[in-house]
């Protein structure tokens, strides 16, 4: 593992030659700390993964908005920070046994739309598969398929994509399944009469067409790893090393599967390639918090070409900066509201990242507040609720051997002080710490007289972050639910689409606003299209043609159907 950060001077960049309308394809992991060759650690062998560092650019300084998945997904879909938009709190939509609260999703400002409809009202073609949990219900145009079956081959003739693969195997419940009788992923990759489907099981390799050359390299039980000093060096632990980078080996031969499939279609050097995880890491005093351990994880792009092979960009980049990212990429200028920066492409941001930020809220059934900002070297963090201690009891996470073990050895008293940390009674109100030269976050510089400029540095940046968003930290869920709500009992409703048509035109509107509006245009004895059409100007309905038309807010229940 890598215990410190690098500081490599980059090459000097050339400035990347893409194509007019390039093709963007994401490949995303779970769970997933610097555990690859390309960010530090040569445990294990990523031929894959390794083969897109060697020619694309690594971004070791990648950090998620939150230590866990659905509100990092939601920083990504929207561009907003989950705090600012009620996505925070993980779930929305389970544990109300707990809260005592329906279920709801984040609801955004009007203006707000995902990122993947932006794309297709730009005439994109964007797929998901599949895996979506953004704290709310995607609208119906948010994609042209979510599925195990989306793929980029589905498109029409000479159109551009946006493809996102999820990878699953590396999620923090591979640590805990029985060995061997685990399936972790069936993927059908379907176009047409082509059928293109790997089912994966545990200690096997990935079955897409792959040569004996790509088998997956798995380690031996007795490989030594290096345990980080938060956690005990058991036989537990080590087991729980192996299974998660063995994961990591079943992960990167289904990235080789699809990367295939990509150079099959000649559509390699037209397509800007990410991987990147949706957080840190998968083990205890990993995810669900906001030390670098949950919230750094890798990040490699790879431009058509190779363009800048090789390099490593030593950059602050947060997932609110993909969505305007993505747009700039493809030529278009990022709305005013996404509270994100593009780091590449045309409207690349003209400086770079100062601070990045982070909140942890509710997990499951157990809430705590937590705000953190981290500049290059030093993290910042704000509990606002110093008197519940640092371990909260989530079930899922206790399924973990890992987890298990660590509770046995605290109960026995046989955890040194390192590993003691986390189950302190209370929390310092403030934190501070030197993340280059204490990379574990393990010791509190927040008192230190020597730190008093750099803490009042970032305890004022927290300041303006918070106002500037509109974050509340420690907010009741309840309060938060009726400001969503706007004080209503139940979840609000998407107003019926309107239609109406004028000199052959026909128009579509919403009462309520930002309403995405979805359509389909019906033939006689013609199948009914898969995906709804965005709405975005008026347009002639052909003779002889019905039209179907869903409107629908994010954060709100869809409208019903309405037909013409």
């Amino acid at each position: 593992m890598k215990t410190k950060k690098e500081k490599d001077v980059s090459k000097e960049k050339a400035a990347a030659v893409l194509p007019e309308r390039p093709n963007i394809l994401w490949l995303v992991t779970e769970d997933m700390g610097a555990y690859i060759p390309s960010f530090g650690d040569s445990t294990i062998v990523t031929p894959n993964i390794s083969r897109l560092a060697a020619e694309g650019v690594v971004y070791p300084n990648l950090y998620s908005t939150s230590g866990v998945c659905a509100p990092s997904r939601a920083a990504i879909a929207t561009g907003m920070y989950p705090s600012s938009i009620g996505a925070n709190h993980m779930r929305t939509t389970s544990y109300t046994e707990v809260t005592g609260l329906p279920k709801y999703g984040a609801v955004p400002p009007p203006e707000v739309k995902m990122i993947s409809e932006l794309l297709r009202a730009n005439g994109y073609y964007c797929t998901n598969n599949y895996k979506t949990d953004y704290q709310f219900q995607a609208p119906m145009t948010a994609w042209d398929e979510s599925s195990p079956y989306a793929h980029w081959r589905n498109r029409g003739a000479g159109q551009p994509f946006f493809s996102v693969m999820n990878f699953t195997d590396t999620h923090e419940s591979g640590l805990f399944e029985p060995y061997g009788l685990r399936e972790i992923e069936t993927r059908h990759y379907h176009s047409g009469d082509r059928d293109y489907k790997w089912k994966n099981f545990e200690g096997s390799h990935a079955k897409n067409r792959m040569s004996e050359a790509e088998t997956p390299k798995h380690l031996s039980r007795d490989t030594k790893f290096t345990i980080p000093p938060y956690l005990p060096d058991t036989e537990v632990v080590r087991r729980d090393m192996w299974k998660l980078y063995n994961n990591i080996v079943e992960m990167d031969a289904q990235v080789g599967a699809v990367l295939k499939q990509l150079e099959e279609d000649g559509l390699l050097e037209n397509t800007i390639i990410f991987f990147y995880g949706d957080h840190g890491g998968p083990l205890p005093r990993e995810k669900r918090l906001i030390y670098d351990s949950g919230l750094n994880t890798p990040l490699i792009v790879r431009f058509p070409n190779k363009t800048n092979a090789g390099t490593k960009d030593e950059e602050l980049v947060s997932f609110i900066d993909f969505a305007p990212t993505l747009l700039s990429l493809t030529g278009t200028n990022p709305p005013a509201h996404i509270q994100g920066q593009a780091f590449l492409g045309k409207y690349k941001a003209s400086e770079e990242r100062k601070y990045i930020h982070a909140a942890a809220d509710r997990f499951d059934g157990y809430t705590d507040a937590i705000r953190a900002v981290r500049d290059e070297r030093f993290k910042y963090i704000r509990n606002y609720r110093p008197d519940q201690g640092y371990y909260l009891p989530i079930d899922y996470r206790e399924k973990i051997p890992t987890m298990q073990e660590l509770l046995r050895l605290r109960d026995a008293g046989e955890l040194d002080s390192v590993q003691m940390q986390w189950f302190r009674k209370t929390k310092d109100q403030e934190e501070l710490f030197d993340c280059l030269n204490d990379p574990y976050e393990l010791h509190n510089l927040a008192n230190d007289p020597k730190y008093a400029a750099k803490l009042k540095e970032l305890q004022n940046e927290m300041d303006h972050w918070i106002a500037e968003i509109g974050d509340q930290p420690n907010l009741p869920e309840k309060e938060l639910l009726s400001q969503l709500w706007k004080g209503a009992e139940k979840q609000p409703v998407t107003a019926d689409p309107v239609i109406s048509a004028t000199d052959g035109a026909v128009s579509l509107s919403s009462a309520t606003a930002g309403a995405s509006i979805g359509y389909k245009i019906l033939f006689p004895d013609a199948p009914m299209p898969t995906a709804w059409s965005v709405y975005k100007k008026p347009f002639d309905l052909p003779n002889g043609a019905k039209l179907i038309v869903k409107a629908h807010r994010i954060g709100y229940l869809s409208s019903t159907v309405v037909e013409m």
